[in-house]
């Protein structure tokens, strides 16, 4: 765990595989299948030959070469024919066997490119969805951290009309409302006259209110009765409300089992609002329990924060996909949730 969208060279990501996007025949040839081939020197092509290509959403694996990772494993998308020549089903297939080859050969970390989206016309949108699904049902029941690479962060990976909406709903939250408060404490600055400061004389030179000692001190220890639950109380306090187990919630929530342990075992744990709303969002709360839950760990939702601003959409939406909200925070230039 988790799964993250990430803009970088996939020859350049340190990891156990990489996921090459080949032809059938191995041997190399444009786009990514190009550039591994050519980083990874003469030795890749040299045990390719070796393999008798690879059919169709099928995948085989070799050393990793010159490149930082241990393997690179090969796989063959689909050609876009229009979507009704079985592509969704083979494109599946690619990410599935390329994850149990991966498995098989204990990577604990694994970087895809999105496969078919370049020269063989799938379009991107559906390309990515059909990765984030078949990813994200693999991570539901194993340990790995896994990587999409892209140069992308446009858009069309999204789908126009989410994006549309999404960008409409940020401008009716976030342009106007702040950029409208800006110039009118311009405007007040200018037209305001500046004036020295009065001096108010103190009321009385009477001495200090005598303060009763001990009433104070049990006024506190009520106080500190009363202090609201952890944002770690909370936390495990709504995993039970909502019947699930800690190792569904921190999959949902794309976080690392390592630092949910490290949140369960110290009540007192101070987790970045990163983390806070990814566990919002895999508890599927509401924003008022949001907010709430944001508080405890000494945050808040702000329309000053496009970030923020389509959390409030999604949630407002009742959608929870948290792989779905990270596509979305990709394509708006925002950090992504999990870790």
């Amino acid at each position: 765990m988790p799964l993250k969208i990430v803009r970088n060279d996939i020859t350049k990501m340190q990891v156990d595989a990489i996921v090459n996007a080949a032809n059938p025949s191995l041997l190399g040839g444009g786009g990514v299948d190009g550039c591994i081939h050519r980083a990874a020197g003469p030795g890749l092509l040299k045990e390719c030959r070796t393999l008798g290509g690879c059919a169709t959403g099928q995948a085989k694996i070799t050393g990793g070469y010159r490149l930082p990772c241990r393997h690179i494993i090969h796989t063959v998308g689909p050609v876009w024919e229009g979507g009704d020549h079985n592509e969704r089903a083979l494109l599946a297939s690619c990410y599935q066997t390329s994850l149990a080859l991966a498995e098989a050969y204990h990577c604990e970390s694994v970087a895809f490119p999105l496969i078919s989206s370049g020269i063989y016309g799938y379009p991107k949108a559906q390309a990515l969805q059909v990765a984030m699904e078949v990813i994200g049902e693999f991570l539901s029941t194993h340990e790995m951290t896994v990587y999409i690479v892209t140069f992308d962060k446009a858009a069309f990976l999204i789908g126009e009309k989410l994006f549309s909406d999404i960008a409409a709903y940020i401008d009716d939250r976030y342009v106007d409302e702040h950029t409208d408060l800006r110039r009118e404490r311009a405007r007040r600055q200018r037209f305001t006259p500046t004036a020295k400061p009065i001096e108010v004389p103190p009321l009385c030179d009477a001495a200090p209110m005598a303060v009763d000692e001990k009433s104070e001190k049990c006024s506190l220890q009520e106080k500190l009765r009363q202090m609201d639950e952890s944002f770690s109380q909370m936390l495990l306090r709504k995993i039970d409300e909502k019947g699930l187990t800690d190792v569904q919630c921190y999959k949902r929530a794309n976080v690392d089992r390592k630092l949910f342990s490290k949140i369960r075992s110290d009540v007192q744990y101070k987790p970045s609002k990163l983390t806070a709303i990814a566990f919002a969002i895999a508890l599927e709360l509401t924003l008022e329990e949001t907010e709430d839950m944001l508080r405890k760990a000494g945050f808040a939702l702000s329309h000053s924060n496009k970030f923020d601003i389509i959390i409030e959409y999604f949630i407002s939406k009742g959608n929870y996909n948290i792989f779905e909200i990270n596509e979305v925070l990709f394509a708006f230039d925002q950090n992504l949730l999990g870790m």
